[in-house]
């Protein structure tokens, strides 16, 4: 895996975060670089926004080639921001001037560049295409990198309903540049979308960038079926989404506190929404967003922790994120505490489950998922 990145007279040390991770994959790609590259051809910015940065490769490119350019910062992930500061401090770059927001949040005034990075999830770049519209003064351009087969006449008319109109550049690297211009219209944001789980007693509302919006995934429906038997007085739902694990936990287990943590601000967000609109006690609800279980207070051990780990981290499909988990949740549980795992049966979870807790057992399985338990 290489480290160094080089764009547009910019050299930077770069990695993904953490830095630690057992991975090839490197902390930029060319969208990256093809957008430096536009901006490097003209008058230099004094302000910019830059959204859905990975790891901070725009930010620290920004910071080197344009020192006294004023930046706002945005990201859903919160393993993003880490790695951006991670970045930063590595290239020995100043973090003065830097604004770091959340996806629900904008900058109070009004950038004269914008980059964004295209995201995975199509919703949500319709929701940030909004909130933009609602924001920015007509004629003010957004230059959005991505891969070039990922742009197609649909993206395009995408982006003209929700900001303005769009062209695509030509292909550098195998990505384009569309450069996008706001039409000063301000718009609806999305409403969350709500569907009731009603064999669960439950009604879930999921904000834009929350896996599964709409629906209950297979693996969850399994876990929901399958929850440990027992008394349970500290519960973590890591990697909550919606929160749908935690909700049905409280349930299940109603003297315990119930720990809803994920790397998407939106997800944790909608965790708390529906914990509000379920009607459980508040005192009972706690809510982090965090890089796995990092930076929780050490007054947080659970007894039992429950677990869809995700297998990919944006585009990159990588398991490390899911072996973070289980190091995370054998440090923080107590001792006999559970840790209660659903995952596709190919990715072999038991390997890594008995290599780190040395025991781990079966508790359900269909054609696609399996269900693993593993105790300290």
């Amino acid at each position: 895996m290489t480290s160094q990145f080089s764009a547009a007279d910019i050299q930077l040390t770069l990695h993904r975060y953490p830095e630690e991770q057992e991975s090839n994959l490197q902390a930029w790609d060319a969208a990256d670089e093809h957008l430096l590259k536009q901006l490097a051809e003209e008058e230099a910015p004094q302000s910019v926004l830059i959204i859905n940065d990975s790891f901070g490769a725009l930010l620290c490119a920004i910071r080197q080639g344009y020192p006294d350019a004023k930046i706002h910062w945005s990201s859903d992930a919160r393993t993003s921001h880490l790695g951006a500061r991670q970045n930063l401090e590595k290239n020995h770059l100043s973090d003065a001037d830097i604004h770091w927001l959340n996806s629900r949040e904008m900058p109070a005034c009004v950038p004269d560049t914008i980059l964004l990075k295209l995201p995975k999830n199509l919703n949500f770049f319709a929701w940030q295409l909004t909130m933009l519209a609602n924001m920015l003064p007509a004629g003010t351009r957004v230059l959005i990198g991505a891969k070039a087969k990922s742009i197609n006449q649909a993206l395009l008319a995408l982006i003209g309903k929700h900001l303005g109109q769009a062209s695509a550049s030509l292909a550098w690297k195998k990505t384009r540049v569309i450069t996008a211009f706001a039409d000063g219209q301000a718009r609806e944001l999305p409403a969350p979308s709500e569907w009731p789980l009603g064999e669960f007693g439950l009604n879930i509302c999921n904000l834009s960038n929350v896996f599964a919006a709409g629906k209950l995934d297979i693996g969850a429906r399994l876990m929901l079926a399958n929850l440990p038997e027992g008394e349970f007085s500290s519960v973590v739902d890591l990697g909550c989404g919606n929160g749908v694990l935690g909700l049905a936990a409280a349930k299940r287990y109603p003297d315990a506190s119930i720990h809803f943590v994920d790397d998407s601000e939106m997800a944790v967000e909608s965790a708390r929404l529906n914990w509000q609109g379920n009607g459980f006690e508040a005192e009972r609800g706690h809510f982090y967003w965090d890089d796995c279980l990092s930076h929780l207070s050490a007054g947080v051990a659970p007894d039992l922790v429950l677990c869809n780990p995700p297998f990919h981290q944006g585009e990159a499909i990588t398991d490390h994120i899911a072996w973070q988990m289980f190091l995370d949740a054998r440090r923080r549980l107590v001792n006999g505490g559970i840790l209660h795992v659903v995952g596709n049966r190919h990715l072999g979870y038991h390997i890594k489950l008995k290599r780190l807790f040395g025991n781990c057992k079966t508790i359900a399985s269909n054609g696609k998922f399996v269900i693993l338990q593993a105790s300290k």
